[in-house]
């Protein structure tokens, strides 16, 4: 470990001084039974608050509990799975605390997901028992038919709000989380209660998490980030911030942080990029004393924004981690930190977990760059019914013991003091906007295209740091499908962020020597627009030229027509805000991000613009339009993008 890691570990506590170690004596029991002990010791202190909810430690607990005897009451005790159907809100979080209380094991539902995608999880699942509420009721009902028993959360005042006080064994099972397989189908990972309360140990001892800190959760509930933000929070006495823009479109994240005194912000790189490019001032967030990145790539870039904008204590924490381990190794940054290169380190050991680097039979190599395994107790029991998949990546301690050695398919080289650098997949794993993908699951959506014979899809970085997916086609008449169709056909079956960014036709995949696939060999997808229904027509008025432009420099496109779909040539919310806070600059007028998603043309969001003209803003509403359009969190973006594109109907 480095003198300058040393020393930001070192400053990595609430500087009130309250922290107390989470022992390892407390990982031996359940995940209720720690919450139930800070509950009972803090009972009025804030646990959850959004925009509709605020819950002391003491409602939190209560709603909790009236869902476990709900549950207890029609499924009695068996360790079983609880499906949960729910948006990002606090309730989900009671939902959760309640199927463990009950002795299940929870299985996440995103509700802005394919309904496809749902139905193959539960499916998959074999799930009998769906928890949602009055939002989701009809959802959660299409989904059940007459096979799964449903609860609505919202009708449980009146049940008994008491502890249970059921035996619930640290080996038992606590969440089956879907994550992009490997099959072309979404597996589930596993966790149990003994591997949370570890995982917890550690990120509470590192970043030194106490009854004062406040947590953003801007993952999603329904991935792995999210869970263990909930968890970091409240198996703390902490206070957890989710923030959900699905209600009220884009809110203000700057003002939020700050209004908030967010102590501890996560989220991937890239939308922390989004949020300090617009920020001009050193400290504008006195309160927030870690910054944690993870899902992605690192860069000096990231770096280089957090000693510019961020106050001399502050710390922010590159972590490499997977569902199936937790955190893995964890690289701690002040502002006297260096790096060499333009990749930040994601560090040293975590405690009970060694990192070996192996060769393609998984044997440790005595050189330093390989596949990253892991040896330790602490790693999931596998995959949900696939014993073949589990068998293959977690494999036996030569050494016997409880360890297993779990091959993470990512690539890294170990430098000489013993810090890691994570050089990515070594499959066709991909991290794209903070989503861990598995690309065959893409190809087989694409090969069930009745206009498609052939698909490969590759991960291209754009040399800003950012991936997009590009999918190679060789359809089976001439000409092929348009890009709008095969988005629209995509939509149905994949989430919005697993829908590639450009699509190339080719005549032939090309092939190696050994007739595989080369990969080496598919071509640039170059920058041309891509052939849409819509005809081409060119901007006509000086407003649709400059939007022309605008748009083609975001969307790296050489030219844009008036009557292209944002959507469909490649566009996200992520770049939606990037379009915005151009348009906002040039025009210095008050537009919101949703106006894009409104006019997603440039005629449509000419006309827009034209009405405005008389409603110019000044430098200082022009500032706080410019970072509020940035201030945008990863999972709930892509939400609005996937109802926004369902409600177009493309």
């Amino acid at each position: 470990m480095t003198a300058s890691d040393t020393a930001a570990r070192s400053k990595c506590f609430h500087p009130n001084g309250r922290f107390l170690e989470f022992s390892r004596e407390e990982t031996d029991q359940s995940i209720p039974e720690r919450f139930e002990k800070i509950a009972q010791k803090y009972p009025d202190r804030l646990a959850v608050k959004t925009k509709n909810h605020s819950l002391t430690y003491n409602d939190l607990n209560s709603a909790a509990n009236r869902m476990a005897h709900t549950i207890l009451s029609q499924r009695g005790r068996k360790n079983e799975p609880v499906a949960l159907l729910m948006e990002h809100d606090a309730p989900v979080i009671a939902a959760i605390l309640g199927a463990l209380k009950a002795g299940k094991f929870y299985v996440p539902l995103d509700p802005s997901l394919p309904h496809l995608r749902v139905k193959y999880i539960l499916e998959d699942l074999q799930a009998s028992y769906i928890v949602t509420n009055n939002k989701n009721l009809p959802l959660a009902k299409s989904l059940a038919g007459t096979v799964l028993d449903l609860v609505n959360i919202d009708e449980l005042d009146s049940l008994p709000d008491g502890n249970p006080c059921i035996g619930i064994q640290p080996e038992s099972l606590s969440w089956v989380i879907y994550t992009s397989g490997s099959t072309g189908k979404p597996k589930g990972v596993i966790q149990n209660h003994l591997n949370v309360l570890h995982f917890m140990m550690n990120y509470t001892n590192a970043l030194h998490i106490c009854l004062d800190d406040r947590l953003t959760l801007l993952y999603s509930f329904s991935v792995n980030g999210g869970a263990h933000d909930i968890f970091a929070a409240l198996l703390n006495g902490a206070a957890l911030f989710p923030l959900d823009l699905k209600e009220d479109g884009f809110t203000h994240l700057g003002d939020w942080l700050i209004e908030e005194r967010i102590t501890i912000y996560h989220s991937v790189p890239t939308v922390f990029r989004q949020f300090v490019e617009v920020l001009t001032s050193q400290s504008e967030f006195p309160d927030i004393r870690i910054i944690r990145l993870g899902g992605e790539p690192v860069y000096k870039r990231e770096l280089d924004f957090f000693k510019k904008l961020f106050s001399k204590d502050c710390i922010l924490v590159n972590r490499l981690g997977s569902s199936e381990t937790g955190s893995l190794r964890m690289y701690f940054v002040n502002k006297e930190t260096q790096i060499s290169g333009n990749l930040v380190p994601v560090g040293y050991a975590v405690m009970d977990n060694e990192i070996l680097l192996v060769d393609d039979a998984g044997k440790q190599i005595a050189g330093d760059e390989g596949e990253i395994a892991v040896k330790t107790r602490y790693v999931s029991p596998g995959y949900w019914g696939r014993p073949d998949l589990t068998d293959a990546v977690f494999l036996p301690s030569p050494t016997g013991g409880e360890e297993r050695i779990y091959r993470t398919g990512d690539l890294g080289r170990m430098l000489p003091d013993g810090c890691l650098l994570h050089l990515g997949r070594k499959d066709f794993f991909v991290k794209i906007r903070g989503y861990r993908i598995d690309i065959d699951e893409i190809e087989a959506a694409l090969r069930g295209c009745p206009s498609i014979k052939e698909a490969v899809v590759v991960a291209r970085n754009n040399n800003s740091g950012d991936e997009r997916l590009v999918a190679y086609l060789v359809p089976t008449v001439q000409p092929g499908p348009k890009v709008d169709e095969l988005r629209r056909f995509l939509n149905e079956k994949l989430p919005d962020y697993m829908i590639p960014h450009d699509f190339v036709t080719l005549e032939a995949i090309p092939l190696t020597d050994t007739r595989k696939v080369d990969r080496k060999a598919l071509p640039d997808p170059g920058t041309s627009r891509p052939e849409l229904t819509p005809p081409y027509v060119a901007p006509r008025t000086p407003i649709e030229k400059e939007l022309a432009k605008i748009w083609a420099e975001v969307l790296s496109t050489d030219e844009v027509g008036i009557h292209d779909d944002f959507f469909d040539l490649g566009g996200h919310s992520l770049s939606a805000t990037r379009i915005i806070s151009r348009v906002i600059a040039t025009f210095k007028l008050q537009l919101s991000v949703r106006a894009l998603f409104d006019s997603p043309t440039v005629a449509a969001m000419s006309v827009v613009i034209s009405s405005k003209e008389g409603q110019k803003a000044d430098e200082k509403d022009l500032k706080r339009l410019l970072s509020e359009v940035k201030s945008l969190s990863k999972e709930t973006d892509e939400e609005l993008l996937a109802e926004q594109v369902k409600s177009k109907k493309i």
